[in-house]
């Protein structure tokens, strides 16, 4: 029964995900395309669980090659630590160059805690465009720990919603306090797959090249997806 509760509940949440972004994606597409065209790096970061969402877009069969992510090698365990989100952004800077007109997306259901604010921030002030993918039913409920006060939503220029409930999960469990289900991860993971999309839409009206990598399972995908990735020599963070 609980499964079949989970079932309904994720196919509605995602078909209102689609509904409540499919604006801000249209705003944002012909800017990333414009900026893919170019040469441009998309960079993501996300704390903690957050992490699954940024590395579905990094090396990933299907998506663009051009995608790089900041990882937290504590998988989240002093995101709170002040200043650490910012000593990450900056070593990935120096490694990799976070380069001004890109955009890097930041991924944080509750949007509240320190690292991810931080690497927002730091990005802004090197002229990157910030997208927060976060659960805006959340952020508004919780306390920030970052000592400016200000949440990831309101550093980023724009928002892309998971539709999420408080706590993450949507199903109750009958007789008992507790709640099971989550589904920011299915909802972050079709959110950067909608936004791909319709930056491959922009990019084939506007005849520009659509750099997607194949899977390396397939005869000679190996060798193309190095090929493409030799014009970002030094700016990936997975070697291909």
């Amino acid at each position: 029964m609980l499964k079949e509760r989970y079932l309904k509940t994720s196919l509605s949440l995602l078909e209102r995900v689609y509904a409540q972004n499919q604006s801000t994606i249209e705003t944002l597409a012909p800017l990333i395309a414009r900026s893919v065209a170019a040469g441009g790096v998309i960079h993501t970061f996300g704390s903690g669980h957050s992490e699954i969402i940024g590395r579905e877009m990094v090396g990933r069969a299907g998506g663009l090659v051009c995608v790089s992510a900041i990882l937290d090698t504590t998988g989240g365990f002093i995101e709170n630590l002040p200043g650490y989100g910012r000593a990450l952004a900056a070593r990935y800077d120096r490694n990799h160059g976070l380069k001004e007109g890109e955009f890097i997306i930041v991924i944080s259901n509750s949007g509240k805690n320190c690292s991810p604010i931080e690497v927002a921030e730091y990005a802004k002030e090197k002229g990157l465009t910030v997208i927060a993918l976060t659960s805006m039913a959340m952020t508004r409920e919780v306390a920030t720990t970052h000592a400016t006060g200000e949440k990831l939503y309101e550093v980023a220029d724009y928002t892309l919603d998971n539709c999420g409930v408080m706590g993450d999960a949507v199903v109750d469990l009958p007789g008992r306090e507790q709640a099971a289900g989550p589904t920011s991860t299915m909802a972050g993971a079709l959110l950067i797959n909608l936004l791909q999309m319709e930056v491959l839409d922009i990019l084939i009206a506007n005849d520009d090249p659509t750099p997607l990598l194949r899977s390396q399972n397939t005869e000679g995908a190996m060798e193309a997806n190095i090929e493409l990735a030799r014009s970002y020599q030094g700016r990936l963070s997975k070697p291909l």
